[in-house]
């Protein structure tokens, strides 16, 4: 299995970047797909958990969160706010890259930085998705990175097509013969 590093955060940014910063003059007060937030707080929140990860890796908690947040400016454009996101993937990155494969921090449990950074991966492509299908921008995440997540955070995920499959184990698709899912945890903890 492939660990995911800072390189995959990075493309699953740019690939974010590509998808919606064409549509970055739209209305993103419309609701980001299934979700209650809307397309710009859910920018906001990809930013905000990409930075809380690389706070993870590098502060190396054992019991909790580091108790900072991130806050975009309400008054940031939605341009802005996927700076603000890809600033934040970048800061994953450097901290996954720059960690040593064997530490750990929290995330209910002990996570390895590949762990990080295939969470980061995850927030990217789903919201990316869920923005996308506020906007009705048709989009599905790319292959190998859906891949990749799968096969870290979803060790029990059916075969099929990875785009499909990751978007139904997260609740957004559906999968022939399977019933839609309404709750999810992914495993990020390692030993």
């Amino acid at each position: 299995m492939s660990a995911v590093t800072g390189v995959e955060v990075l493309q699953a940014a740019d690939e974010m970047t590509r998808v919606l910063h064409p549509h970055r003059e739209r209305d993103w007060s419309v609701p980001a797909g299934p979700l209650t937030w809307n397309c710009w707080t859910t920018a906001a929140h990809v930013a905000h958990d990409l930075l809380a990860y690389a706070g993870q890796v590098t502060g190396r908690p054992e019991d909790g969160y580091l108790p900072y947040d991130l806050r975009v400016s309400p008054d940031a454009s939605p341009a802005q706010t996927l700076t603000v996101a890809r600033a934040c993937a970048g800061l994953l990155a450097a901290a996954v890259d720059s960690a040593p494969p064997d530490a750990r921090a929290w995330h209910y449990g002990p996570c390895d930085p590949a762990g990080f950074a295939a969470m980061g991966v995850a927030e990217i492509l789903l919201h990316t998705h869920d923005i996308s299908v506020g906007l009705g921008v048709p989009w599905q995440p790319p292959q190998r990175l859906s891949a990749l997540v799968l096969r870290r955070l979803f060790p029990d995920a059916p075969s099929g097509a990875a785009p499909e499959v990751l978007l139904w184990m997260t609740g957004r698709g559906e999968l022939p013969g399977r019933a839609r899912r309404t709750s999810w945890v992914w495993q990020a903890a390692v030993s």
